[in-house]
């Protein structure tokens, strides 16, 4: 071994053989990999999203919110069905129990819809927003419609209405600064609790 060599290498403590000390630090799963300081932080449910892009809405055929109804609740994550409107959980949530206000018609537009329509999804609105606060206690809301593309609209054929619930310190450094957000429960757990609460208020 040449000098160089020899003042780089590191020798395992006499007694211990090498086998032992790859033992000592390596998990009990025996998985490769290096450990380090980052956290990780798994959403393997927005592989759907990424696959598919925002684009993936080219009909009331593919639009996620005139499939979801013809699903199980549990499957498409939907809280209430009304009349003419239901409500359903985001599936990229800016915050844990953001959700969406439906009407069951594939329309694009706020002036679309019909009176009835119209009274259905602001009663529903408010009564997500009770439920909410009675589930989750947050300290405020955002409640807002996203129209055309150009306007922000995720899946612009067909409209829908944010319910997001605010709590102090919810727009922290992560969302900005990683464009990441961090969601403490399932969407599953979160649908549960929620419809559980549903059934609790008037």
């Amino acid at each position: 071994m040449g000098e160089s060599t020899r003042e780089h290498a590191i020798e395992a403590p006499r007694g211990i053989s090498q086998e032992e000390q790859d033992a000592a630090i390596t998990d009990d799963f025996e998985i490769a990999g290096v450990p380090d300081s980052f956290q990780r932080l798994w959403t393997p449910y927005r592989m759907a999203y990424i696959k598919a892009g925002q684009n993936r809405d080219k009909g009331e055929e593919a639009c996620p919110f005139c499939v979801g109804p013809t699903r199980s609740d549990e499957d498409a994550l939907i809280l209430h069905r009304g009349k003419t409107a239901y409500v359903i959980l985001n599936l990229f949530p800016y915050n844990p129990g953001h959700l969406l206000i439906c009407p069951y018609r594939h329309v694009p537009d706020y002036t679309d819809i019909t009176e009835e329509e119209t009274a259905e999804m602001a009663a529903l609105a408010q009564k997500s927003m009770r439920v909410l606060r009675h589930v989750s206690r947050p300290t405020g809301f955002n409640l807002g419609m996203n129209q055309g593309v150009t306007g922000g609209a995720g899946i612009a054929a067909h409209l829908h209405q944010h319910v997001v619930p605010r709590w102090a310190g919810d727009g922290n450094f992560f969302p900005i600064i990683a464009q990441t957000k961090a969601i403490p429960a399932t969407l599953s757990d979160i649908r549960e609790d929620l419809a559980a609460g549903w059934l609790e208020i008037d």
